[in-house]
């Protein structure tokens, strides 16, 4: 590989970065090529991209962006692939879980940027899964402050209700 074509990547890795929240950075050196290409198919399928990198080609990367990334810097060891998510942070390691429960033990992952937190090694999977994510967050939002209204309006409904009984009872009587 030509130095120009060392940039090229490093300038296009280096602007995914900055223009995505949420990265994964996994172990792809165990990984069979149809394992790889199986994950890839998945990934395709739920709007992620997977991309196999060489390591000083990442940490040149990562050292364009803002937030301090040397702690991912010291994970890449060995093949790294990196997964992107545009969307949401959980998504990545939802879909690895599923890849895992269907019988593949990988991939395994390094580490982890989102929203410029930093989550390093495979035990912090179930954590990264059970991260909401922006929509979530928002509907459960909604979900609290509709729900006081919620209560106000029902209660004036069956208050109306029982006042409109009261009162043609009283009508009646008369």
């Amino acid at each position: 590989m030509t130095r120009e074509e060392k940039e090229i990547i490093v300038n296009e890795l280096s602007e995914k970065f900055s223009n995505t929240n949420y990265f994964y950075i996994t172990d792809a050196s165990t990984m069979t090529v149809a394992s790889i290409n199986s994950f890839r198919r998945l990934c395709y399928d739920r709007g992620l991209e997977y991309k196999v990198y060489k390591n000083t080609l990442i940490k040149k990367a990562l050292d364009t962006l803002e937030a301090d990334t040397s702690v991912l810097e010291g994970v890449l060891k060995g093949s790294s692939g990196i997964l992107f998510s545009a969307e949401s942070g959980n998504a990545p390691a939802k879909l690895i879980k599923e890849f895992r429960k269907k019988g593949n033990p990988l991939p395994l992952i390094k580490g982890a940027f989102i929203d410029s937190g930093i989550f390093i090694g495979d035990d912090q999977l179930e954590a990264l899964a059970n991260i909401k994510s922006k929509n979530e967050l928002i509907g459960d939002i909604i979900g609290l402050l509709q729900s006081p209204a919620k209560n106000v309006v029902s209660a004036l409904q069956s208050s109306g209700n029982k006042l409109a009984g009261i009162l043609k009872t009283l009508s009646e009587k008369e």
